[in-house]
């Protein structure tokens, strides 16, 4: 009797019906089932770790081109930029529940062809940043073993760790390694940036004589050098796709703001403390990545620290391509989500090519460093600035069919603004990336492919 009379009670009141509809929603996963994630602090994580990763030991180095002044207020502008776009990643999803990825986004705004296209930038983008995570495995594991083996060697080693970690299935099941890896990676930052300042002089500077730290409050670089600079910085935000895979397995989506708060307040203090205080101390003479800067003994040190901080980077940046891929191929399947032979051969097919992909791009491609800052200004920027844009006009555009309310012209002007600087700084950061690799070969003629020469002592 009980249960008939809830049941009359929830009939006659539809806000219950939409209660009890969203808390299914909330605790299941729309890939694997039921989610057992600690919530909004485990997101914050892996927020945090998908952000600090790679980008932030250019960040030095970018300060140095474009002077600290101009650096600052650059870094806080793509601060304010992306933390707009993340903001935007959480609305859209709550009002679009089917939509998981940057690609599902893309078909709901402009049809197949968008489904594709950021689907495939999506893939792309991580592919390449998970090569540059091999790449920077094995340039730790030289420094920490002092070029203990062929680099070829730790490259494998790296895309072997990275398969397995990645092949775990769910982000909630994987955030304990960001936990860890985050604590490691800011370690080993602030590790170099205390050795910095308590140091007589960075060890790239001259070893004689009385030093002083030849920092530039601005600088006047080339505009192929400041927009290559610009790019790193946003390189160092270009976390941003990643989030809609984030937010698709919370337990509790209502909560992604108070995490993406918490994740780009600590994000950008620790790039704005890193880039001031390194490049103060080490003006020109800064490393890159900035962990080489304090010295043999520190380098060993700081890079022993980042290691299990660079390896969850890369499981990541192979679980979200992999995972994308995963859903596009099963998707409508009950393989999906039920534990059969197919289901197991299509998750471990997924993550194995991402990984053998990364791999071969990390071994063979010469001047990487180089190309990696090609696609991220290309396909980083792209999928950081202008989906965003999109995505508000495309939910609120109606409304001004209604009432063109001065906040309604406000935003559409924002969200124009933001397409279009986007689309400036993939254009214009392609340029200088471009012009850097055309650099490079002209000046060393690139690097051997498979090489087992120490790529640490660059850094």
């Amino acid at each position: 009797m009980s249960d008939k009379k809830h049941d009359e009670s929830v009939a006659e009141d539809p806000s219950k019906i939409e209660q009890i509809y969203e808390d299914q929603i909330h605790s299941h996963d729309a890939v694997f089932g039921e989610i057992t994630g600690e919530g909004w602090l485990g997101t914050a994580a892996l927020m945090m770790k998908t952000q600090i990763g790679l980008g932030v030991l250019s960040i030095p180095v970018a300060f140095d081109t474009l002077g600290l002044v101009p650096g600052v207020i650059i870094l806080c502008a793509i601060a304010a930029i992306t933390t707009w776009s993340d903001y935007v990643i959480g609305v859209f999803k709550l009002r679009h529940r089917d939509v998981y990825g940057i690609g599902d986004a893309g078909g709901l705004m402009f049809g197949n062809a968008g489904r594709y296209l950021f689907g495939f930038a999506f893939c792309l983008y991580w592919v390449f940043v998970a090569g540059s995570g091999m790449l920077s495995i094995s340039i730790s594991l030289n420094a920490v073993s002092t070029h203990g083996a062929c680099t070829a060697i730790f490259v494998a080693v790296a895309a072997i760790v990275g398969f397995l970690l990645s092949s775990i299935q769910t982000l909630a099941r994987i955030s304990w390694v960001a936990w860890v890896g985050l604590f490691c990676i800011l370690t080993s930052i602030f590790i170099v940036t205390v050795a910095v300042g308590v140091q007589d002089r960075p060890s790239a500077a001259p070893q004689t004589g009385v030093w002083v730290s030849d920092y530039k409050i601005v600088a006047s670089p080339s505009f192929s050098d400041a927009i290559a600079a610009v790019s790193s910085i946003v390189f160092a935000y270009a976390g941003t796709p990643a989030f809609f895979s984030i937010v698709s397995e919370m337990r509790e989506p209502r909560h992604y703001t108070r995490s993406l708060i918490i994740c780009q307040t600590v994000v950008t203090s620790v790039y704005l403390a890193i880039g001031c205080v390194v490049y103060y101390y080490c003006g020109s003479y800064v490393a890159s990545p900035a962990l080489g800067s304090a010295g043999p003994t520190m380098k060993k040190i700081s890079y022993g620290f980042a290691l299990p901080g660079l390896i969850a980077s890369t499981m990541l940046v192979i679980h979200l391509p992999a995972k994308y891929i995963f859903i596009r191929m099963l998707q409508g399947s009950r393989h999906l989500t039920a534990n059969t032979v197919v289901h197991w051969v299509g998750w471990l097919g997924c993550t194995l090519g991402i990984t053998v992909v990364a791999y071969i791009i990390a071994s063979a491609i010469p001047v990487f460093n180089n190309l990696v800052s090609l696609i991220g200004a290309l396909l980083g920027t792209m999928m950081s600035f202008q989906p965003m844009g999109c995505m508000w006009l495309y939910d609120h555009w109606s409304q001004g069919k209604i009432d063109k309310s001065p906040r309604w012209i406000l935003m559409v002007c924002w969200s124009i603004f933001v397409v279009v600087s986007g689309t400036f700084l993939m254009v214009a950061g392609t340029y200088g990336s471009v012009v850097s690799i055309i650099n490079s070969y002209n000046e060393s003629g690139g690097s051997a492919a498979w090489s087992c020469a120490d790529n640490s002592n660059s850094t």
